[in-house]
């Protein structure tokens, strides 16, 4: 069948060998794009049907052939994986991974971005492209047409089909070239050199970069003409007007970042992605730190350890009335957890956590009434720009939460939408005695030990037999039988608990970001994993500040095996709690199981920073031990590897998920009788998670150990 016969037809509802063309999506330069079905792997594609003439003889249907399999070789959450390239009655084709969500193009046609947004585009871009420029390929196309933003928020690159591989001249070379074609690409994305038909260049995509971005900053180029010769002029020799010019609120630190890439010179440019990647990492720090707020304990003075639960509860819930505001950064619990009942200053908090305000105040309880003072401090002055005292009946509790955060945020200059409006002033129960129970049920829970759980989930239950509408409270219970199902005891019992427990919550707050993320949780308990995706995700975009989906979503991924889905999800919790050390190092373990090294050891670098941190707080903490022990391990520190691991047994050695984690840390050390001995009496002690032994890279070193494959074959109980 000739090329035009295939044209008339459109492919839909064809076959290109066992690809079934379900819809026409695009079409360009690199010839029509339609959304199929690979009916080998059961998943949908994208298939790029090449312009007739593109392969038009063999020597340039080789050469395509090896460019396909070196970009093929891009592993990346944040690029479009190349799957295949083949022929089908005379039809060229080549396969990528397909990805749902809008182009930049669609995005920017509303207009330009707010900063933050494109701060947290521009990183993902720049992580993507200097994986490329490291694998030795450049994109030599890059526009907002082949980005394209993910429901999610997350960013996939398309389309490197212009790209070439480098000749390297030598290792991270900023010169490493190919000679091109005179031009190719779009015109108003491309470098001064690129229209001049100089060598190719990792600086080519830089200065293409710099374009997007003051696109995605003014909602113009920074070069335009309807004439075609007066704007390669102007790219050739005109100096951009500045973004703030054009658009006054945007930060130094972003203007001087894209003037930067638009440099006429590439010499005068970032040398390579990394170091862009590093000057928007600083300028995104600099942009949230402007209405951060880390919200500290409040000081409990009634002086009696019985009501520390309730003091700590009411500040870790007006912590969360705050993140319910867009534009405010605020810190989570874990973030402030080490400054609690300690004599610290503004200026040091401000310092150790990068937070431009602090809320700090009092609490004292009495029979029916309740005191609190606040005040919000500016910490490089240590001015107070807002304070406040609420002597109110006991039952006004969620209404001084609410006066908070509202004055908080006018302070501030921070207009509240209706949505917030309506969230912050959402009461979670009528009766503060079911409160009371709720509070002490979740100061249990954060202990993450079996008779904590046991507790909370007596505490949880006595909150809703006071109030049988606290949805809260069910998806408590939900999440405490999830993590004893899932650590301590998987029975039946535990599994179908959270699992009327989460479904109680949504069916009494449908909206309730936590009941979400429970069934999320849940459904993943269930190996319903397609399920657990559809809760995870209602759960992000409910509650986008809210750690727990994007962690519990990554792990959903890990325990399948889909390292690299894996990968983008725990990226996305670190990002929402950066203090946090559990994300990164299991990030770093998904990147291992990628054979993703270099990025592995920068991620388990990362986490153990974060782990030594908690450690200075919480020395008896095995969970940071134990994730501490792995890092080490990966990190060739075998003796204080050891160590750890050691200690993580001696605080907890009975206890399944730490019997398991230091399976883990021994495996990697080469104890394969150790390892198997903890696995072992990991499982008699309660742990149910047999997918995860099965997939984990930590445990490749024992897969083959006889005892191991006779564990993985018995059934469980």
């Amino acid at each position: 069948m000739n090329r035009q016969a295939v044209a008339e037809r459109q492919l839909v509802g064809e076959r290109l060998g066992h690809y079934l063309i379900l819809e026409k999506i695009g079409a360009g330069g690199i010839g029509e794009v339609y959304r199929a079905r690979d009916e080998h792997l059961a998943r949908e594609v994208a298939i790029k049907v090449l312009p007739e003439g593109t392969l038009a003889d063999e020597e340039a249907r080789h050469n395509f052939r090896h460019e396909a399999l070196t970009l093929s070789q891009l592993n990346h959450p944040t690029i479009a994986t190349v799957h295949d390239f083949d022929t089908h009655e005379e039809t060229d084709f080549l396969v990528t991974e397909y990805v749902p969500g809008v182009s930049l193009n669609e995005q920017l046609a509303k207009g330009p971005l707010p900063e933050d947004d494109i701060l947290r585009l521009a990183m993902q871009l720049a992580e993507g492209i200097a994986a490329a420029h490291g694998q030795g390929i450049v994109h030599r196309d890059l526009k907002p047409g082949n980005l394209r933003v993910m429901p999610d928020g997350r960013l996939k690159i398309l389309d490197f089909g212009l790209a070439r591989p480098l000749a390297v001249l030598g290792p991270g070379s900023p010169t490493e070239s190919t000679v091109a074609p005179a031009v190719a690409g779009t015109l108003i994305y491309m470098s001064p050199e690129q229209l001049r038909g100089d060598p190719a260049d990792v600086r080519g995509d830089i200065y293409s970069i710099g374009v997007v971005l003051y696109e995605m900053a003014t909602g113009c180029h920074p070069f335009e003409s309807a004439i075609i010769t007066n704007l390669i002029e102007a790219i050739l020799h005109k100096t951009p007007l500045p973004p703030a010019r054009v658009r006054p609120e945007l930060s130094t630190q972003l203007e001087q970042i894209i003037l930067k890439c638009l440099e006429k010179e590439p010499a005068h440019r970032y040398q390579s992605a990394l170091e862009l990647l590093t000057d928007l990492r600083r300028a995104g720090r600099a942009a949230t730190q402007e209405k951060s707020v880390a919200v500290l304990y409040f000081e409990n003075l009634s002086g009696q350890r019985e009501d520390e639960y309730f003091r700590d509860g009411i500040t870790e819930d007006i912590t969360t009335e705050l993140s319910k505001i867009k534009e405010l950064r605020v810190f989570s619990r874990s973030a402030v957890l080490g400054f609690r009942d300690r004599p610290v200053t503004p200026a040091q908090v401000g310092q150790q956590l990068n937070a431009r305000y602090l809320l700090e105040g009092s609490l004292r309880r009495g029979a029916d009434r309740l005191r609190i003072t606040a005040k919000l401090v500016e910490t490089r002055s240590g001015h107070c720009v807002w304070a406040e005292r609420y002597d109110r009946k006991l039952e006004d509790v969620f209404a001084i939460q609410d006066e908070i955060a509202t004055n908080i945020a006018h302070e501030l200059q921070v207009v509240l939408t209706e949505t917030e409006r309506k969230a912050i002033a959402k009461i979670p129960t009528a009766d503060v005695r079911a409160y009371d129970f709720y509070l002490r049920g979740r100061q249990f829970f954060h202990q993450f030990r079996r008779k904590g759980f046991d507790f909370a989930r007596e505490m949880f239950a006595k909150a809703i037999e006071i109030d049988p509408g606290y949805a809260r409270a069910y998806a408590g219970i939900a999440d405490c039988s999830a993590f004893l199902y899932f650590y301590w005891d998987s029975s039946k019992g535990n599994l179908e608990q959270a699992d009327q427990a989460s479904r109680r919550a949504l069916e009494i707050d449908p909206d309730l970001a936590e009941a979400h993320a429970s069934c999320g949780l849940t459904a993943s308990m269930k190996k319903d994993y397609a399920e657990a995706e559809r809760e995870f995700r209602t759960a992000m975009r409910l509650g986008p500040r809210l750690f727990e989906p994007y962690y519990f979503f990554a792990r959903n991924c890990y325990a399948q095996g889909k390292f690299e889905d894996a990968v983008a999800w725990f990226e996305q919790a670190s990002r929402v709690s950066p203090e946090d050390y559990q994300a990164p190092m299991l990030l770093a373990s998904a990147l291992n199981g990628l054979g993703l090294k270099p990025e592995a050891q920068a991620a388990y670098r990362r986490g153990l920073a974060a782990a030594e941190k908690h450690l200075e707080l919480h020395p008896g903490d095995s969970r940071a031990l134990y994730f501490g022990a792995n890092a080490l391990s990966q990190l060739k520190e075998r003796e204080k590897s050891m160590e750890w691991a050691e200690r993580a047994l001696a605080l907890e050695g009975e206890e399944p998920q730490v019997l398991y984690n230091v399976a883990c840390v021994f495996a990697l050390l080469g104890e394969s009788d150790k390892a198997v001995d903890c696995l072992e009496k990991s499982i008699t002690h309660g742990w149910g998670q047999r997918e995860w032994m099965e997939h984990d890279p930590d445990l490749a070193p024992v897969r083959e150990h006889p005892r191991f494959r006779a564990l993985m074959q018995t059934p469980k109980t």
